[in-house]
């Protein structure tokens, strides 16, 4: 397995704006123009689907305003593919129907039985994100209610928004390490490591080949944990600068009840949080020097939980997914 004594692309070298996501055994690669997904099939061949991207409207390229937006369009576009990739790998096939999906089918048939599996898939996943989107909001909230009242006279606000944001970041850490005990997972996010790899390989300028991609480094300043974990961290400035205590403000005496308007009141800024970080990481993805440095310590750092070695054939499905997306004649995909 290759250390990460591995390669980085020159400081002053080509930033582009070629990003991409893991999905189940393939990858995803966005360009200027060109979106491509590639993913390995049951037989072993690779299944290249690419598509042509929208124009971008003004709210996509405002600073930061374009935040938000962008993150949300990412979110659903890489929540198309990783189900187009879960069909296309025949990931689950080999499972033995449980008595529940015999039943299912029996009674609706085995078309409307497909349509309602996905529908219930989509269902638990919106109640999981729900559930955990409260606890990751709603108990630090609570529990920093509970220690305002053990406290008593003594005043501990100021140390509110740290705290919250603080264990926000422990929670996260936790459910990365949890997730990344899967199998599943693991594979992903060797999948991870191939397209920061071959993103890498091209900034620094060297063809898209395996032996090239192998030695790059698996950490990119611009990955989507970096993003998270920006986004924590501005959090914790913003909320320390903007006091929220609906508790002081109303005499809220539940604790439940304050921590839960703590949490309503705080979603406006939400937008704001997210326009700031995604500034930040551009900046980070764009210029290497102490400040961006600094910018991006937390999110690589949290890059070894997300990203793992790839082998040969991984680095070959990011190749086929980078390849298309590629810039075309006259087409600038400068970061």
């Amino acid at each position: 397995m290759t250390k990460n004594k591995a390669t980085r692309p020159d400081k002053d070298g080509k930033k582009t704006t070629i990003g991409g996501q893991a999905l189940i055994e393939g990858i995803m690669m966005r360009g200027v123009s060109t979106a491509a997904m590639a993913v390995r099939k049951k037989d072993g061949s690779i299944q290249v689907d690419e598509w042509e991207l929208p124009d971008k409207k003004w709210y996509n390229k405002a600073p930061f305003v374009r935040g938000c937006f962008n993150f949300v369009q990412t979110l659903k576009e890489g929540m198309q593919c990783m189900n187009k990739s879960i069909e296309i790998s025949g990931y689950g096939d080999d499972e033995e129907p449980t008595k529940f999906d015999v039943w299912i089918t029996n009674l609706l048939g085995e078309k409307n039985a497909e349509k309602f599996a996905e529908a219930l898939g989509a269902l638990l996943s919106f109640v999981l994100v729900v559930v955990m989107l409260a606890v990751f909001l709603f108990v630090p909230s609570w529990l920093f209610t509970l220690i305002e009242k053990a406290a008593g006279e003594t005043d501990v606000s100021m140390w509110k928004a740290a705290f919250e944001g603080v264990l926000k970041l422990l929670l996260f850490v936790a459910y990365m390490a949890l997730v990344a005990q899967m199998k599943t997972m693991k594979t992903t996010y060797e999948y991870h490591g191939a397209e920061h790899k071959t993103i890498a390989c091209y900034e620094a300028g060297k063809p898209l080949t395996v032996e090239n991609i192998k030695p790059m480094i698996r950490f990119h300043p611009r990955c989507g944990t970096s993003f998270i974990i920006i986004t924590l961290l501005v959090s914790i400035i913003v909320y320390s600068v903007v006091p929220i205590n609906p508790a002081e403000w109303w005499g809220v005496e539940n604790n439940a009840l304050a921590a839960l308007l703590r949490v309503l009141i705080k979603l406006p800024l939400l937008p704001v949080i997210v326009g700031v970080a995604y500034e930040l990481i551009k900046l980070a993805g764009r210029y290497v020097n102490p400040f961006t440095r600094v910018i991006s310590a937390p999110g690589l750092w949290m890059q070894r939980l997300t990203t793992r070695e790839p082998n040969d054939k991984q680095i070959e499905i990011a190749i086929a997914a980078v390849t298309p997306c590629l810039p075309k004649e006259g087409e600038d995909d400068n970061w």
